[in-house]
């Protein structure tokens, strides 16, 4: 199942399959580690949502909601 990064619950986690967008934005995540067939797993979420904090690659990255639904998960 394929689902945003956006869109996890906390403690939710999968593989990378797509990260969408355009220009800045995915040059900024891809920058950042957040590529296909990398592991990723929510860690936090903020009261309102925004911004998130997962883990990916080791390190813990926080995202904004806006750019998290550009990344694309299977879960596992």
């Amino acid at each position: 199942m394929i689902k945003l990064l956006s869109d996890f619950a906390v403690g939710e986690g999968g593989k990378i399959v797509r990260v969408n967008g355009e220009g800045r934005v995915r040059r900024r995540l891809f920058d950042m580690g957040v590529t296909p067939l990398a592991e990723v797993r929510m860690r936090k979420k903020a009261p309102l949502g925004d911004p998130i904090e997962v883990t990916i690659r080791g390190y813990e990255l926080t995202l904004r909601k806006e750019e998290a639904a550009c990344v694309e998960v299977e879960l596992k």
